[in-house]
């Protein structure tokens, strides 16, 4: 009777370490794996950069002028060139003036301000007080009308990347400008800015 029961017990012990074997062994499977070589993709980001210049031999920009009566104008030559390698949607020409006067304030009889571009370089003549240009090739007015405002310039080759315009602006004060301008001053701030074009899918 003692061995029978010892038995037992031995078949017991070897039952619960099969079933630990068993569960054991659910977790293990055969597995194959492949993968491709490296495919690199580099992104670059873009540069704006446009950058105003004076022609070789140009009258001094900024300029100082006293003196004006109506029907007097003042004109420069400056080279506006796209240095980024990014094209733009737009370039704006912003004037503004450091101080308010009747001649900035009036839009009619006050300052005028125009941007005419050539498609060549302009040939530069007159003296340092009375500058005169010559477009040699094709001339175009980009803008025209009172001296502050914000003007989106259409037609410029500086809209892509490495293009350049020539351009000339003047300010000039109407023939229709009364005695209510006679002593007064003006200083004018002229900022060109280039806006990125639009984003595409590459």
């Amino acid at each position: 009777m003692k061995k029978l029961a010892t038995t037992k017990k031995v078949v017991g012990s070897l039952a619960i370490a099969g079933t630990a074997a068993a569960v054991a062994g659910l977790g293990t499977f055969g597995t194959f794996s492949d993968s491709t070589a490296p495919l690199n993709t580099t992104v670059a980001s873009g540069t704006v950069d446009i950058n105003l210049a004076q022609p070789s031999g140009a009258f001094a920009v900024p300029v100082t002028t006293t003196g004006f009566v109506p029907g007097d104008s003042l004109s420069r030559a400056v080279n506006l060139s796209n240095n980024g390698d990014t094209a733009l949607t737009s370039v704006s020409l912003a004037s503004t003036a450091t101080a308010a006067s009747i001649l900035t304030t009036d839009t009619v009889n006050g300052l005028q301000l125009s941007v005419k571009s050539c498609s060549v370089p302009y040939t530069q003549g007159g003296t340092s007080t009375a500058a005169t240009y010559t477009c040699s090739g094709t001339e175009k007015t980009v803008i025209s009308g009172p001296a502050v405002s914000t003007n989106i310039l259409n037609g410029l080759n500086s809209v892509n990347a490495g293009g350049v315009d020539y351009l000339v602006f003047s300010v000039s004060l109407p023939a229709g400008a009364d005695n209510t301008f006679q002593g007064k001053s003006a200083t004018l701030s002229l900022v060109f800015s280039g806006t990125q074009r639009t984003g595409t899918a590459h």
